[in-house]
């Protein structure tokens, strides 16, 4: 799973991924300092890992991962091409979900590519933009579906009045993700690749002197834009998580502790990631390895064995599980086995959050 993050110029955006992925992405004090993408892979904190490796001692521990994606900063007229326009928009295409990084702060040494700071500004500006590319790309799609209403087919009918109440919704200046789409319309669109649709973090960069008291203006005008447009809002200071970043664990939590913050921004813009994307983890144990493996809600157990290898799919049998808890409240399987706490589930279980499982299957 992708994440994109995105922002006008100098706003913090790529001192953020910095010190999220630890990729050594070009953080500079000019616009398009970040032209190709730079990306990054970071695990997702998981504690469960850590007790299950108590458990079973393994030779590797392996924890889920998401990939992180620094794309270049946006200005206005991106949509027509201005600037990095048509490279920002290609990349964001790419992404299943959006990072927004928003300038809570004032500096006068950090240029600001408006030449002040206006949150709510700075938000309109890239939704703006991405909503102009999506209008361009919902007008092309009413059109072809019209014509091919031509032939009978009652789909491109559907197809085109769809488009017509997308267009009007749009042209409002509302995204994509907050349209009122039945299941059947919603998987149309998901076809049209349109950039709004996307769902999204914004990262409300405050100044450090912030930290203990988050609740400014400006955060107070990005939580309540978040809040109308069903997304989420995190407030992180990227200049403190570049030094956070550059500690060993131990410190880590020492500092974490002293600004009263108890998880760094890193843990907490996975979890929302996770959280944002419909995603969980089951995990598997044993000598060889204890690895946590990302998957969407609401899958099933056949699926999620594909994810470990295809062969797992295609034979499954059955699969062995028992939750987390109740394997740590035991101390071992063989004693979750003995209390009747492993179960055999079959190709219609949904697998659940935390779940240790052991696939059985015959190919």
């Amino acid at each position: 799973m992708k994440l994109g993050v995105v922002g006008l110029p100098n706003v913090g955006k790529s001192t953020l991924f910095n010190a999220i992925t630890g990729a050594g992405a070009a953080a500079a004090n000019y616009p398009f300092c970040t032209i190709e993408p730079n990306t990054g892979v970071v695990p997702v904190p998981d504690g469960r890992l850590d007790n299950l490796a108590k458990m079973y001692d393994p030779e590797k521990i392996t924890p889920a991962y998401l990939e992180f994606v620094d794309i270049a900063g946006l200005v206005r007229g991106a949509s027509k091409g201005e600037g990095l326009g048509n490279k920002f928009l290609s990349h964001i295409r790419e992404v299943d979900a959006i990072v927004s990084v928003v300038r809570c702060f004032e500096d006068d040494n950090i240029i600001h590519v408006d030449g002040s700071v206006d949150a709510a500004r700075d938000i309109m500006t890239v939704n703006t933009e991405l909503i102009l590319a999506d209008l361009e790309t919902v007008q092309t799609r009413e059109e072809k579906a019209k014509k091919l209403n031509k032939t009978g087919d009652p789909r491109h009918q559907e197809e085109a009045l769809l488009a017509g109440r997308m267009l009007a919704h749009l042209d409002g200046g509302k995204p994509a993700r907050i349209f009122p789409f039945t299941p059947q319309e919603r998987r149309v669109a998901d076809g049209w690749f349109l950039l709004t649709i996307k769902p999204v973090i914004y990262a409300a960069n405050i100044e450090e002197g912030a930290i203990s008291n988050a609740q400014s203006p400006m955060v107070a005008k990005v939580m309540e834009i978040a809040a109308a447009e069903q997304s989420e809002v995190l407030v992180i200071c990227a200049k403190v998580e570049e030094e956070i970043a550059q500690l060993n664990p131990d410190e880590k939590q020492v500092f974490l502790d002293e600004l009263g913050i108890g998880m760094s921004g890193l843990d907490r813009l996975v979890i929302a990631g996770y959280r944002l994307l419909g995603l969980i983890s089951f995990l598997t144990a044993g000598p060889k390895e204890v690895r946590a493996w990302t998957i969407t809600n609401g899958m099933r157990a056949p699926q999620a064995a594909g994810k470990i290898h295809t062969d797992f799919e295609r034979g499954f049998i059955r699969a062995e599980v028992v939750s987390y808890d109740h394997l740590m409240s035991e101390g071992s399987i063989a004693a979750a086995k003995e209390k009747g706490l492993v179960r055999s589930e079959g190709k219609e279980y949904i697998m659940q959050d935390g779940d240790v499982v052991l696939f059985r299957f015959n190919v």
